[in-house]
């Protein structure tokens, strides 16, 4: 945590795992809170910044594997970290299972990337 805003100030950037940078050219300004706000956002950047690049890498795969199974589970909506998806009742089980799968692939780790499924007739109810 120190020394991120410290690099962030070297470079300017701040690079995710998977090398995607987010820019601070307000990491230098004299204004305090302006600063600091910059210091903040620079040190959440490597944990949000590789979560944000996973879930799109996981969309990417699980829109190809559905298409690739000619499924019609259509994926609508991502919200943080959660994909939502309408499927038919006959494809549930199959679906889930290919979701679970692309989702948990999409990266490797030194910690478990696992995905929690729902299934609901809407997303309060899928929670």
């Amino acid at each position: 945590m120190d020394r991120t805003p410290e690099e962030a100030r070297k470079q300017g950037y701040i690079a995710s795992l998977f090398g995607r940078r987010r820019y601070f050219a307000s990491i230098n300004d004299r204004n305090f809170a302006v600063r600091s706000r910059a210091e903040r956002e620079a040190i959440n950047m490597p944990i949000q910044g590789t979560a944000s690049d996973i879930v799109k890498i996981a969309m990417i795969r699980v829109a190809d594997a559905l298409k690739r199974e000619k499924l019609k589970t259509k994926m609508i909506m991502q919200v943080h970290d959660e994909l939502l998806f309408e499927a038919p009742e006959s494809e549930i089980e199959s679906a889930s299972a290919l979701i679970k799968r692309e989702m948990e692939a999409a990266a490797t780790l030194d910690v478990p990337v696992t995905v929690e499924l729902g299934v609901g007739d809407d997303w309060m109810n899928a929670k």
